[in-house]
């Protein structure tokens, strides 16, 4: 399976900050932003990668991330000129996707639990696959649906009934959340669809072509879940703060790229010790990685 990170987008929300970095790359806690989608993508597996953002900031994001050679991953790079929505990543990333299913991340969306790992969702993998499903969706739940994309689920919640895009009166408190999966049909299917009145290849007209085939999936991220969007000023504040919480309480970091890449077993010690050696000594990020070099 192949990972897009979508970090596209003006940053229009999180003004003044980004009229002078990308949004990407402002901290959420101890990190840059980019760093949690892409440990997402990680922690399922995932290990070619590519990032679609700006034009002024993909060489910004490029600089800091290079070809992820150093995390035993590949990450490549393309340039979406103008926010025309979610679903134009597949357009863009046509040639990158090929016959492979892909999994899309969007780059402000922070997940924190153990139903978005590999071990866990092999059998959703699989069916992917198999072609017995075309997509998944992971729902969240939500106390404001309405400005969420709302699915519907039936009495079991198991499969979808509908989903609706930030609907007045909201079937549920089921959100789409930032994290999909599909099969490759999933760029002759973006391709297919119009441009909604916004001016933008909505996702989820996308995700209404698999409903109507049946084709499409859930994952509920139950209670426990942590799902954040850092595209505010206030979201990023409550995002830095529940991860300096959940830090500072555990003693583990989250999103740590380099650990991950380690333990995920995509480097050997050797490297790991060479990204460690990057970061100056006093640095307590630094600190943090020698004990987990120690450990480990």
């Amino acid at each position: 399976m192949k990972g897009i990170i979508l970090a596209g987008g003006n940053g229009t929300r999180l003004a003044p900050l980004t009229n002078v970095i990308s949004k990407q790359l402002l901290p959420v806690y101890d990190k840059p932003m980019i760093c949690y989608p892409l440990a997402t993508l990680m922690n399922l597996g995932i290990k070619n990668i590519l990032t679609i953002s700006t034009p002024q900031d993909t060489p910004s994001i490029e600089k800091y991330l290079g070809d992820g050679s150093d995390y035993g991953i590949k990450i490549s790079y393309a340039v979406q000129n103008q926010p025309r929505g979610i679903g134009e990543a597949f357009l863009i990333g046509e040639k990158f996707i090929g016959k492979d299913p892909v999994c899309l991340i969007l780059g402000d969306n922070i997940f924190y639990g153990s139903e978005i790992a590999s071990e866990n969702l092999e059998e959703k993998f699989a069916q992917i696959k198999s072609n017995k499903i075309g997509g998944f969706i992971f729902a969240y739940h939500v106390s404001d649906p309405e400005r969420y994309g709302v699915i519907e689920l039936d009495e079991d919640e198991e499969k979808i009934i509908s989903i609706e895009e930030k609907p007045k009166n909201p079937k549920s408190n089921w959100a789409a959340t930032g994290l999909y999966i599909y099969n490759s049909d999933v760029v002759q299917i973006a391709k297919k669809t119009k441009v909604s009145t916004r001016g933008e290849l909505e996702i989820t007209d996308i995700n209404k072509v698999y409903l109507k085939k049946n084709k499409l999936g859930v994952v509920r991220l139950r209670r426990g879940f942590a799902w954040l969007d850092a595209g505010t000023p206030d979201s990023l504040l409550e995002a830095s703060q529940f991860i300096h919480t959940i830090e500072k309480r555990q003693g583990l970091k989250i999103a740590c790229i380099e650990e991950m890449a380690y333990r995920k077993g995509f480097i050997d010690k050797n490297k790991f010790s060479e990204l460690v050696a990057k970061y100056k000594k006093g640095s307590a990020y630094r600190a943090y990685l020698e004990q987990i070099h120690r450990n480990y």
